[in-house]
């Protein structure tokens, strides 16, 4: 018998995240995901009078097809899924994993061949669709979080299950205060870095894109990031874990780059001259998200944390910034964590990841929940 909250996930993808409305058309792509969440998001979808398309995929295959990628293959791949994508009104990606590390091996020059031909089916996906993208709980994903499957199981469905429409709302006050600000200045442990955000704008996650949701973003202005941000949480870019990533920034550029693998982490930076600016600045505050996971979708909205972003800055907002990277790093300024403050225009916006602002106070745990 299917877990009964496979329902209700399912109706938060329809109903909320995607608003399916008759006669449109959805692809849904599962990576590694129970037969029984893609039967539930088809059936729920046709029951709104929505078209849906699936498409299954086993990472064990994409890590075959990525170590023999080649040139033609993938100008012929992104042919096809572009046009597949083009036909679509909305988009829905379940992303399990029965190994987290299971493109670890494929050779950088393949992974940045396969995101290089890709991007334009990840940009008219991200520009052109409603879309919404999750992962789905594993044992390998139980495991990353120190938990049991059946424990992790609960934490997941608590966390993709929670009021959005009240955490959006929250969210008010914050993007406007982004929209306002001009300074922005971000301490914690071996951080101090200034970028300014004006004019850039911000952009309101309440479960719309992302599920597990809980961030507000914008970005700095392309030139302005001067600094050094040692992150704290680990990382998976490419299949290949990462830790303790520090970086030092002049005038919008990453002029030093170290961590657990300073190599690969620079080889990455170097994927494209885009690679060493920043693409996004976001705060995050998912009330039940409390420590990292190498999983990025849940990662980057841990409660008290924040992140920022080497690589491609999306439209809205964004400073123009175009890079086959788009790489989340994390900074949680919990006081467990070793705290942290984050500035605006000279006033103090969040300390040791408590909101202080009283407009801002809706978005701190106890009021989420």
């Amino acid at each position: 018998m299917a877990d009964p909250r496979i329902g209700k996930l399912a109706d938060v993808l329809i109903s909320h995240s995607t608003q399916l409305k008759e006669g449109e058309k959805v692809l849904i792509e599962a990576f590694d995901t129970p037969d029984e969440v893609v039967a539930a998001l088809i059936e729920k979808a046709a029951s709104v009078g929505a078209i849906p398309f699936v498409n299954t995929v086993r990472q064990s295959v994409q890590r075959a097809l990525a170590r023999n990628a080649t040139e033609e293959m993938m100008e012929i791949r992104t042919r096809h899924e572009l046009a597949r994508m083009q036909d679509m009104d909305a988009y829905i990606g379940v992303r399990g994993a029965d190994n987290a590390f299971e493109l670890s091996d494929v050779p950088s020059e393949k992974m940045n061949l396969i995101q290089g031909k890709m991007r334009p089916v990840q940009d008219y996906r991200v520009n052109k669709t409603r879309w919404v993208v999750l992962r789905y709980p594993t044992p390998s994903f139980a495991q990353a979080a120190g938990m049991s499957t059946e424990q992790f199981t609960d934490f997941y469905f608590d966390v993709c299950t929670l009021d959005y429409a009240k955490m959006a709302a929250a969210q008010i006050p914050l993007a406007e205060r982004m929209k306002n600000a001009d300074k922005v200045r971000l301490t914690a442990r071996d951080t101090d870095i200034s970028f300014s955000i004006k004019g850039i704008g911000a952009q309101i996650c309440g479960g719309a894109r992302n599920i597990p949701d809980g961030e507000c973003f914008t970005c700095p202005t392309i030139d302005s990031a001067n600094g050094v941000i040692h992150f704290n949480a680990g990382t998976i870019y490419q299949g290949k874990p990462y830790d303790d990533i520090r970086l030092v920034l002049k005038d919008g550029v990453i002029v030093e780059a170290t961590g657990s693998d300073t190599a690969s982490l620079n080889a990455v930076l170097d994927s494209d001259p885009g690679a060493r600016r920043i693409g996004e600045f976001s705060i995050a505050f998912n009330p039940y998200i409390l420590r990292p996971m190498r999983d990025v979708l849940f990662d980057e909205k841990i409660a008290g944390s924040l992140h920022f972003t080497p690589g491609n800055a999306y439209e809205t907002p964004g400073n123009g910034n175009k890079s086959q990277v788009h790489w989340d790093m994390v900074l949680i300024q919990r006081e467990d964590y070793g705290g942290g403050e984050i500035w605006f225009d000279g006033e103090l916006i969040r300390k040791d990841g408590r909101f202080i602002p009283a407009d801002l106070q809706g978005l701190n745990p106890e009021n989420l929940v």
